[in-house]
């Protein structure tokens, strides 16, 4: 069998379909397995884009067919399951024809003075990886997330994060004190003080802090901002979502640092 031949896999008893399932529907079965189960074309083919190699990489028996040019060689294995048998796997409401198994990335250590966003205890997993996403987008590299936010490679947020994870150096789990590495000037924001955001001179690089979706920053965390600044909402609304803030903060940043 070259690498090219896939296996076949036909029964739900399946060792490789139980753990697909528990990674599917488990935020947190990542960190006890060391994999990752990546759900569709988009999130395998942004992966493969930015070098990550997949351990296994699994087709419906209908999507083999046609697959099999692209994506031959794509992983050390490739199984090929029964279309149904797939379905039962995932946790989307259209289940993919393709998925990734992935080794978890190795935990990295703090870069001192990249550009970086810092989580907070964020719980909305669709906010995590929009931000992440926004991170990507604006030249923040780096993403650390405090112990107590939404599990950085769980399944909603990998699909929130759409391919993000794969360009950034994402920390989680850190404590506060693991912040002592950064060398950046720390910005916060608030909804009723501070400097008005678009009237602010940002240092780049910087480290901006986003805090819980209904509480905010810490205490602890706020003390350690450098600069804090407020976003003008002359709509009036109270307060914005914490994934519409991080967005314009940093396209704030990337935009003084271009000029």
């Amino acid at each position: 069998m070259t690498t090219a031949d896939p296996s076949h896999i036909s029964s739900r008893d399946n060792p490789l379909l139980k753990e697909l399932r528990k990674l599917a529907h488990d935020p947190g079965a990542y960190r006890k397995a060391g994999r990752i189960w990546l759900e569709g074309d988009h999130l395998c083919r942004a992966a493969r884009d930015r070098g990550m190699r997949a351990a296994i990489a699994v087709f419906t028996e209908s999507a083999w067919p046609m697959a099999r040019h692209e994506w031959a060689g794509a992983a050390d294995k490739t199984v090929v399951v029964a279309d149904a048998l797939l379905a039962d796997v995932s946790a989307l409401e259209s289940p993919a024809a393709m998925g990734f198994v992935l080794d978890l990335p190795t935990h990295p250590p703090i870069a001192p003075d990249a550009p970086t966003v810092v989580l907070d205890r964020l719980q909305d997993a669709g906010n995590v990886g929009s931000i992440l996403r926004s991170a990507a987008a604006f030249g923040f590299a780096q993403v650390i997330a405090l112990k107590g936010t939404a599990a950085l490679w769980s399944p909603k947020v990998l699909r929130a994060g759409m391919g993000a994870h794969f360009g950034l150096r994402l920390v989680e789990g850190a404590g506060i004190e693991a912040l002592d590495a950064l060398t950046v000037t720390c910005i916060a924001t608030s909804s009723h003080r501070g400097e008005w955001l678009h009237r602010t001179r940002l240092p780049h690089p910087c480290a901006w802090l986003m805090g819980h979706e209904g509480q905010g920053l810490s205490a602890a965390l706020e003390a350690r901002a450098g600069l804090q600044v407020r976003i003008s909402q002359p709509g009036g609304e109270e307060s914005l979502n914490v994934a519409a803030a991080a967005a314009i903060c940093l396209h704030a940043s990337a935009s003084a640092a271009e000029g």
